[in-house]
């Protein structure tokens, strides 16, 4: 089963769920990259379903907003501890990756919340912007990154999938001349043929 779509849209991915669980299709855990639509239609269509967040898009998230070489000292240390995120295999290492993560919180909170004044606008606005917004992603999905630990069924990350549709990526880009009709058809017959 599959769906064509030009987005990641909340009514299909909804759609989607609910019509899997009545084909029967047991779905135990869905590791996603936090797309909203997504985290929202899961809400909606399967509640009792485990939510994995992907530990590799939020290490790129991360390592994108904070750059190779971050400016600052709180930067920095928040990118080495986002680094070690992969390594994280069992409870123990869980225990040592969180505490480190509070106690970078603890040791640079004045510094995430620091704040500039612009006199022409009479606005305020966050001086280290991308350090916070790296640590606001991690804050918003620690409560679903760490449940591969627990059942080992449950994939970390979203890489074998990722790895799928990049093989399918390139062999539309092989036959990128194909009109829109074709280019479906191609899709639908690769899905198919990979099935099989």
């Amino acid at each position: 089963m599959y769906r064509l779509t030009d987005g990641e849209w909340y009514e299909e991915l909804k759609e989607d769920l609910e019509n899997l669980l009545k084909l029967g299709v047991p779905i135990e855990s869905i590791t996603c990259d936090g797309h909203k639509a997504l985290l929202k239609a899961i809400k909606k269509a399967c509640k009792h379903v485990v939510v994995q967040r992907c530990v590799i898009h939020i290490q790129r998230m991360c390592r994108i907003w904070l750059t190779i070489r971050p400016k600052s000292e709180a930067g920095t240390k928040l990118r080495y501890i986002v680094n070690q995120l992969h390594k994280v295999a069992n409870r123990e290492q869980w225990g040592d990756w969180v505490v480190s993560l509070i106690t970078w919180h603890e040791t640079y909170y004045n510094f995430i919340y620091e704040k500039s004044y612009n006199p022409l606008t009479g606005r305020y606005w966050f001086k280290h912007k991308m350090v916070k917004q790296s640590f606001n992603l991690i804050r918003k999905a620690l409560p679903n990154m760490f449940h591969y630990i627990e059942n080992p069924n449950i994939p970390k990350s979203t890489n074998g999938l990722e790895s799928f549709f990049g093989h399918l990526k390139s062999h539309v880009t092989l036959h990128r001349g194909l009109s829109r009709e074709h280019r479906r058809s191609f899709i639908r017959w690769y899905l198919y043929y990979r099935n099989q």
